[in-house]
């Protein structure tokens, strides 16, 4: 599927467009252009078992597409081709697009398929009982991943809790022969059919003995992984040394200061300025709406804290009656929000006009002012109330080191249909794990989540 789209999105908008504008060789230019496209697609693992369907992000796209029109305009060279360079990229710009539709598609299925337990990988956890434990637990609460663990190799004493069957233990102490690690990890992966052996490495397990299992999985054809207990941290941040022959795995600590951040910086105020220039009509728009609806201001300011914990004033459209605040008290025991957050799903104070402002997130359109002047960022944390601040434990806390943001992981992630820790874990991966590059993905899926409405009221 996802070659002939590919080969589609490239092959029948050149060969169409070529036609049309009477130029030589349509065919030969269509053929081309989709080879150049597969090739690019392949030559990035794209087409690998290991990448369809698992993202549905579109920076990788863009990057092949631009790789894409700098290897056809050397080929252009080259061949002395003459057509139109406005005609050519027109053509080539709807292969991206059916690209990108497949990808979702492929991405939907395939979520569909794990949910049911289908296309996953069968998963074998070696390790002491309280770090299988572990690994187990957090590969089954969530479900968009490849990972089904059949199974548990224990090292040294104690049951495990997690409910996946125990087939097989290791000794506490060191083997004196190779075999009494390697027969049972084998015949345990056998039994399940396993393709993956996922070793959670301790002081039982670790050293001379941890490679001599290595060397027992590969030799047998079984591949093999290491859990080192590290969540949420991007790829990016990993990298892997070796020092006087002992491997080691070097984190890269979170953006804080440099070039990145300053060019998130100009970008969040330039592109809010645009913002506010472009959205002026609909400005204008909404507030007729809101004061038609319900007395009270167009505009509703709210303290809410920011980076460091440093309080500015939140700006929004009024979707609430203009007592709200005062109200509040009253409906503190109809909360459906666990943690400090305060969420109803049918607040009493929510005006007729605030809803449909909530569902679209309109409501959220003059927070590009805070973006200009630097309190707020596109993308971030939701902006925490003081009251809710002060009721963060260290680990919260850490939502504050960078700046909040008009849309983040939380709102593309379901917003208030999350609990309180899926909101905290989301806002703490993108605290530790930001880039630029992670932004712009973040805003193109905002756009699908504002459509869908799922969460926000």
């Amino acid at each position: 599927m996802a070659l002939a789209a590919d080969a589609a999105g490239i092959g029948t908008p050149v060969l169409v467009v070529f036609t049309a504008v009477d130029r030589p060789h349509p065919v030969l230019a269509a053929c081309t252009g989709t080879a150049a496209w597969l090739g690019v697609r392949a030559s990035h693992r794209q087409y690998a078992a290991q990448a369809l369907g698992e993202s549905r992000s579109g920076l990788p796209v863009l990057r092949d597409w631009l790789t894409l029109l700098s290897l056809l305009a050397v080929i252009r060279v080259f061949s002395g081709e003459a057509s139109e360079p406005a005609s050519a990229l027109l053509a080539l710009s709807v292969g991206p697009v059916v690209t990108l539709m497949c990808r979702k598609v492929i991405h939907r299925h395939l979520t569909a398929l794990r949910r049911e337990v289908r296309s996953v990988h069968r998963v074998v956890v070696v390790g002491e009982p309280s770090a299988a434990d572990e690994v187990v637990e957090h590969l089954a609460a969530r479900t968009h991943h490849a990972y089904v663990v059949t199974g548990v190799v224990l090292v040294g004493e104690g049951c495990p809790l997690a409910g996946v069957p125990a087939v097989a233990r290791l000794s506490a102490e060191r083997p004196p022969a190779w075999d009494d690690d390697r027969v049972p990890v084998l015949a345990a992966a056998g039994q399940l059919g396993a393709e993956l052996v996922l070793v959670a490495p301790g002081s039982l397990l670790s050293g001379e003995r941890l490679r001599r299992l290595s060397w027992a999985l590969h030799d047998s054809g079984v591949r093999m992984a290491l859990a080192p207990g590290l969540t949420d941290v991007s790829p990016r941040r990993l990298y892997t040394a070796t020092v006087a022959g002992l491997t080691l795995l070097h984190i890269a600590p979170p953006t804080r200061r440099g070039v990145q951040l300053v060019g998130k910086s100009a970008l969040d105020r330039v592109g809010a300025a645009l913002g506010l220039l472009l959205l002026a009509p609909l400005y204008g728009v909404l507030a007729l709406v809101i004061r038609m609806d319900s007395p009270g201001p167009v505009l509703h300011r709210q303290t809410r804290m920011g980076q460091g914990g440093v309080p500015f004033t939140m700006w929004k459209f009024r979707t609430m009656v203009a007592d709200a605040d005062q109200r509040r008290e009253e409906l503190t025991t109809a909360n459906e929000q666990d943690g400090p957050l305060f969420k109803m799903r049918r607040d009493p104070r929510v005006t007729k006009a605030g809803r449909w402002l909530r569902r679209s997130s309109l409501d959220e359109l003059p927070q590009l002012v805070n973006v200009v002047r630097g309190e707020m960022s596109l993308v971030g944390p939701r902006p925490p109330l003081p009251d809710e601040a002060a009721q963060y434990d260290e680990v919260e806390a850490r939502r504050l080191t960078v700046k909040p943001g008009m849309t983040g992981l939380w709102q593309v992630s379901g917003r208030s249909d999350l609990s309180w820790d899926e909101t905290v874990a989301l806002d703490l991966r993108y605290a530790d794990n930001w880039s630029i590059s992670g932004d712009f993905d973040v805003m193109a899926r905002t756009f699908r989540a504002v459509v869908d409405g799922r969460g926000a009221y």
